[in-house]
């Protein structure tokens, strides 16, 4: 009793304990169990709490999501109970979720850091980028916790949800619960972490440091100029050296789990153009004003419907612009009219970007290794952190097939050819981009059978 009192008031209310203390007390280790302390009452009574759901509220979506399912072809939902039949882990993707996914479905970022509700349940949201680099909805959630157990049951109900069909990558944060999931569910996805919250954590994890503007300096230089691995892996050495910190526990995980992170040991796999989770967070953005802390789950399911329908409508206007608008070309180069012709504007943009950045590379030297494939030198003039430096980039090149491959990787991480590769291919006299170098998801022309599916929702 004397424990009981200790807690507060407010974490008692509402808490459906079982029918006598004992019986808690039982499941937890028991009186004489010497690590039964208060903070383990404590984590016991926010397990309870965190579990517990009005049973109004159960009751009303569980009925709500079988009409959805029964009125309209392909909605999927999953809801998962405690031992007690409390409701405890929600997930659920309409048809046009289902079928974004079979487009944009090859990169995903994951998110759960956006909305705790009034039960402390949090919103949990799967994310794609769709052909105008916008975000896009692929199925989402609401669960009693975040540990392993039910990363697991998330995953693998979001992965039958999908046809089967694990992505080819999918971004999150730290967390380990998570990262163990993963490695459960999708052995053979590429998994790495969001660089955003790493770096955000820099000044929290170094604010106390007698040098850290120089740490954290030295730590963005790393990260964003890095050509290569090896080039991070002397740069942080050097670092760990100069500042002491080889005994700091939480750059060692950083640096052990490089790989998760770090761009340049990235770059070579297709990410959509997404380094950090920034298209679910953009998603968690998009969600404000139509849900908030005190929405309960029939409000909530309600006002998802409002914002997934502005989502749709703002997709619709992007479709409508690309099809009825030209962006002009940056130059008059016959492979930049390609790309306008058939990329959606706001992709088109970035390919011009890279045609417009031409301007400031050169090649620098020409070898040829056989018959076929040319190696080029291309020095960039770039500017970095207010000062400008040469950077040089190697491209090998194929003549019989135009094709291209340049050392930074723009294309292989972003789907969109680079300004060094551009060089080459001009200064080869090519006219007519090869069509691998055209990718079919930023395309405007292209039919998608999720456009035409409606958004069906019709209140609770």
């Amino acid at each position: 009793n004397s424990v009981v009192q200790k807690l507060d008031v407010n974490d008692m209310a509402g808490i459906p304990l079982h029918k006598n203390y004992n019986s808690a007390v039982m499941e937890t280790g028991g009186y004489e169990n010497t690590a039964f302390v208060e903070k383990n009452c404590q984590n016991y009574i926010e397990q309870v709490r965190r579990l517990c759901l009005g049973e109004e509220d159960a009751l009303a979506i569980q009925a709500y999501f079988s009409k959805m399912q029964a009125r309209y072809s392909g909605f999927y939902y999953s809801m998962n109970f405690d031992k007690e039949c409390r409701l405890k882990n929600i997930f659920w993707a309409d048809h046009r979720c289902r079928q974004s996914y079979k487009e944009f479905g090859d990169v995903v970022t994951f998110d759960t850091t956006y909305l705790t509700n009034k039960y402390d349940i949090p919103f949990v949201s799967f994310v794609g980028v769709n052909h105008h680099g916008q975000s896009i909805l692929l199925g989402c959630g609401l669960l009693s916790n975040v540990d392993i157990g039910t990363f697991v049951w998330l995953f693998r109900t979001w992965f039958e949800c999908m046809y089967r069909q694990a992505p080819n990558g999918i971004i999150t944060d730290q967390d380990c619960a998570m990262k163990n999931a993963i490695e459960i569910v999708f052995p053979n996805t590429k998994h790495r972490w969001c660089l955003w919250h790493i770096m955000k954590k820099l000044l929290e994890k170094f604010g106390y440091h007698v040098h850290k503007s120089s740490i954290i300096s030295t730590i963005h230089g790393l990260v964003y100029d890095s050509e290569n691995g090896q080039e991070f892996e002397e740069g942080w050495r050097l670092m760990l050296d100069t500042y002491d910190l080889h005994n700091n526990d939480w750059l060692s995980g950083l640096y052990e789990n490089r790989g998760r992170w770090v761009p340049c040991f990235l770059k070579t796999t297709f990410w959509a153009g997404m380094s950090t989770t920034q298209q679910s967070e953009s998603m968690n953005a998009f969600f404000d004003g139509y849900v908030h802390s005190k929405t309960s789950l029939k409000q909530f399911v309600e006002q998802y419907e409002r914002a997934l329908r502005n989502k749709v409508e703002k997709e619709f206007q992007a479709d409508f612009k690309s099809y009825s608008q030209m962006e002009p070309c940056a130059t008059t180069f016959e492979i930049e009219k390609q790309f306008q012709a058939i990329y959606t504007i706001s992709k088109f943009k970035e390919v011009k970007e890279e045609f417009t950045g031409k301007i400031y590379c050169d090649v620098i030297s020409e070898t040829a290794n056989d018959s076929f494939w040319s190696t080029y030198e291309v020095r960039e003039h770039v500017t970095l952190h207010d000062h400008r430096k040469k950077k040089t980039f190697c491209i090998s090149f194929r003549r019989d097939t135009c094709e291209v491959i340049c050392s930074c990787h723009l294309f292989e991480f972003r789907g969109i050819i680079c300004r060094h590769a551009i060089a080459v291919l001009i200064r080869n006299n090519i006219t007519s981009i090869p069509e691998r170098y055209i990718i079919r998801r930023w395309r405007r022309d292209v039919s998608r059978v999720y456009t035409r599916i409606a958004v069906n929702y019709d209140g609770m």
